[in-house]
């Protein structure tokens, strides 16, 4: 086997065939010509990926590998880690977006004159990215001057966003003085003008002379942002945060970076990485806390400038956004529209690759496009800046004041620096206790806004009313920092089973007076309102969170400030002061009462009622007695493997791209939230038959997309052990497969999607299929049985199956009703609003 031969591991294998962990490990069982293991361990050992390849492709399970399957797969077995792979990675998609033409004579090279060449390609989109490498200009570890280079010490301004030092710009002695000469490279590709570059001689978007203004910056005045310029402290990276690698660390990578440019092609740079990043962040879950998407899409939007604010505008500096605990850019991402953005993050390894993740994302796979200039061309992309090191002890922009700050700090730490931080100048509203990192991050973000900016930070609920920290928070209400509390559902942000909480704060103005009110919003009773109405059960949960109602409630109680029952209310701060300075909402915004008031009761016992009548007329017949029939029997594995159905496992997760049908929303007949997946245009994806697509059949798709519903199938959930089938029908076409769930595709012409259900559920049919080997029964949807019958036979049992799965419905609406009709009851004699009559 070749020396650092990329390795795959079982669920990898899994992933290509298109198949199970347990068909692999039958595989292996099986057959004495699978491929040994290279590496790993003995409970997960590793092989080499060109001999599985070569393996399957002579067991006929595999005809070609997925070009983004092959990436990742040279990613997760790179031999410096999957880390560096994405690094190298990032910068190469850079190249290949911003010099094209670069990128192209590149690789017409072998592999080696392409690695000692790519540093000083990777180089100068790095710097017209993300700054010099260094902060002196001196050269960075592990890499020399290129003869015919003179590098320019840097101004004390130039280490603004985007900005570059004028020696940057390549010309041909660099290159020639390198493994190209002028016949094989053009060093002018280099010298073109691109977005996020200027031409020779011109002065670089981000770069500022002595003397002159900063982008993102004013004159001196009560809305500045300092340039980023302050005096180095301990623990502090002042270079930018993705080193130049060297060309020895680029030569094991050089096939993975040819086989990235290839799918970037087909969908782009930017979300090349984006698979990768989000790829490597699912295999490695207990490193990273994530800030999910629809969570940072609103904290964005609640810090959003009021339209009337005027900015950006022509002669005004661009709007900066500040994130001191970046993570993986999430929240960074979520804004919209031309901003500075300046990041920190603790971890050397994840700011490398939050900065790439932030330079790749401004060519409009997320906010809008950078704004054509007057000759037609695009103008320079947002201005960027992540460093490295510790905030809270070693700040990188302490002399920074952004427009606005957000934030998704570590919960409980108790080693944030309390010892070595009494004295520091940023505990304008008290020094926080040990066990209050929360609210160190709180003023931390506060001392880094202008006067009048914005900062939303994501917050445990216990900082809303532990009473070490009941000072501050006084504190930040007398002086009008503090704008909002708004409690979030469960299951809105890691750890999912707390409700959290978004503290919205703002920058007092001198001279203006403070706020004499805090906004107090509870979102948790939306997703007990949504079970009741027949959508998702109630407490939430991330599996069944109905963000856009949370979104649409959050957004309307901040920007009206008004009072909605059960929702928000603005409650006086002099109210707030008390002892304890409690900031829970929960406690000043009771549940509301279930259906309302009496004239909401009264409704809800008509439907009730109105279900009941409906319910007896679904009631059964009485059972006929019979003798057990003995009919030829089948299963649903060989019914597979005669095509008379077909099996798909379910992937998705929610609060991506459309709805998906959950675990959860099949064994409480919730229905799944969310739009259809469609095309640019809006009509909803569809294959050759008018049904929607799989996820297999769509465009541009691969064998992990998820399995988008169609009428007709039969869904059943792989854990519980229970008898709980689902067939799709309207509703629910067009959703994707959730996680624990298992899709039959019957044939129309061969089987019934209810005579399929209905035997499916059947207790001893359940009981024989599933496994007990843990504490959770485990269904093989293979191993379930069915009779051989004919069509029209097959159609008369399908529809008394139906009458009893409506019958079953209509059950389950009644139960609902009469809770929430007797819940109802109870409240409103208790508070006063219903008499005993």
């Amino acid at each position: 086997m070749p020396e650092n031969a990329t390795e795959v591991t079982a669920a990898g294998i899994a992933r290509l065939a298109g198949v199970g962990r347990a068909a692999v490990s039958n595989w292996r069982r099986r057959h004495a010509d699978f491929p040994q293991p290279v590496g790993g361990t003995a409970a997960s050992p590793s092989f080499a990926l060109a001999d599985v390849e070569q393996w399957l492709r002579d067991q006929g399970k595999l005809a070609e590998v997925p070009l983004r399957e092959r990436v990742w797969q040279e990613v997760a077995g790179h031999p410096a880690g999957a880390a560096q792979a994405l690094v190298h990675t990032g910068c190469a998609l850079l190249l290949v977006r911003d010099r094209p033409t670069a990128w192209l004579e590149l690789t017409a090279a072998s592999d080696e004159r392409m690695a000692d060449a790519l540093p000083h390609a990777v180089d100068h989109v790095l710097t017209a990215r993300l700054g010099p490498d260094t902060p002196s200009g001196t050269p960075g570890p592990g890499r020399s001057t290129p003869p015919g280079t003179v590098r320019t010490p840097r101004t004390a301004d130039s280490t603004a966003p985007g900005s570059t030092a004028p020696s940057t710009t390549f010309d041909s002695a660099t290159f020639d003085s390198a493994t190209f000469d002028s016949a094989t490279f053009d060093s002018a590709t280099f010298d073109s003008t691109t977005p996020g570059s200027t031409a020779p001689g011109s002065t670089t978007p981000g770069f500022t002379a002595p003397g002159s203004t900063a982008p993102g910056s004013t004159a001196p005045g009560p809305a500045v942002v300092h340039p980023v310029n302050p005096p180095a402290a301990p623990g502090v990276h002042r270079a930018r945060a993705v080193r130049t690698p060297t060309a020895q660390a680029l030569l094991p990578s050089v096939p993975l970076l040819r086989a990235a440019a290839q799918l970037a092609a087909g969908i782009g740079a930017g979300q090349t990485f984006e698979f990768l990043l989000g790829r490597h962040l699912d295999a490695n879950p207990r490193q990273f806390t994530l800030t999910p998407p629809h969570l940072a899409e609103l904290m964005a939007d609640l810090a959003e400038p009021p339209k009337d604010a005027g900015r950006p505008a022509p002669g005004r500096p661009l709007r900066s956004v500040l994130d001191p605990a970046a993570g993986t850019g999430a929240l960074l991402r979520a804004v919209a529209g031309p901003a500075a953005l300046y990041a920190q993050e603790a971890d050397a390894g994840l700011a490398a690759l939050t900065a790439l993740r932030l330079a790749l994302g401004a060519d409009g796979t997320h906010g809008s496009p950078p704004s054509p200039g007057a000759d037609g061309t695009h103008s320079s992309p947002p201005s960027l800046a992540v460093r490295t090191g510790d905030t809270l002890r070693a700040d990188a922009f302490a002399r920074l004041a952004t427009d606005t700050v957000l934030c998704h700090p570590p919960f409980n730490d108790r080693n944030w620096g309390h010892d070595e931080l009494a004295y520091d100048p940023r505990w304008e509203y008290g020094f926080p206790a040990r066990v209050e990192s929360e609210l160190a991050w709180v003023q931390h973000a506060l001392a880094r806004l202008r006067d009048g900016g914005t900062a939303v930070l994501l917050m445990p609920p216990a900082a809303a009313s532990r009473r070490s920290g009941r000072r501050i928070r006084a504190d930040l209400l007398r002086r009008g920092a503090l704008r909002a509390v708004i409690a979030l559902p469960a299951g809105a942000a890691p750890p999912y089973g707390i409700p959290l909480h978004l503290w919205v704060l703002r920058r007092p103005t001198p001279g203006v007076r403070p706020g004499p009110d805090l906004l107090l919003a509870d979102t948790a009773g939306l997703a007990a309102t949504a079970g009741e109405a027949g959508g998702k059960a109630a407490g939430g949960g991330r599996d069944r969170l109905d963000w856009p109602v949370v979104r649409a409630a959050v957004l309307d109680a901040w920007r009206d400030r008004a009072d909605l029952p059960g929702v928000s209310r603005v409650v006086p701060v002099v109210e707030l002061l008390d002892d304890d300075v409690d900031l829970a909402p929960a406690r000043y915004l009771p549940r509301p009462t279930p259906g309302g008031d009496a004239c909401g009761l009264g409704e809800v016992r008509e439907r009730l009622a109105e279900t009941l009548r409906l319910t007896t007329r679904l009631t059964p017949p009485p059972a006929t007695p019979a003798v057990p029939a003995h009919r030829p029997r089948t299963t649903v594995g060989e019914l597979a493997r005669s095509g008379a159905l077909s099996l798909h496992t379910g992937n998705a997760a929610p609060g991506g791209q459309g709805p998906v049908l959950t675990e959860h929303d099949v064994l409480t007949g919730a229905d799944p939230a969310g739009t259809p997946f469609t095309d640019p245009a809006g009509a909803l994806l569809a294959g050759p038959a008018g049904t929607p697509l799989t996820g297999p059949e769509a465009p541009g798709a691969a064998p992990d997309d998820p399995v988008v519903l169609e009428p007709g199938d039969v869904v059943v959930p792989v854990l519980g052990g229970g008898t709980v089938v689902r067939v799709v029908g309207e509703r629910e076409a067009g959703a994707a497969l959730g996680r624990n769930l298992q899709l039959l595709r019957p044939d129309p012409a061969a089987l019934d999607p209810w005579f399929l259900a209905g035997f499916l559920r059947g207790t001893a049919n359940n009981r024989q299929a599933s496994s007990y080997a843990s504490t959770a029964a485990r269904l093989d949807a293979r191993r379930l049985h069915l009779p051989r019958m004919s069509l029209a036979e097959q159609r008369r049992y399908g529809e008394r199956f139906r009458e009893l799965a409506a019958f079953e419905e209509a059950l389950r609406t009644a139960e609902r009703l009469g809770g929430v009709l007797v819940q109802g009851m109870y409240d409103g004699l208790t508070d006063g609003t219903v008499t005993p009559g």
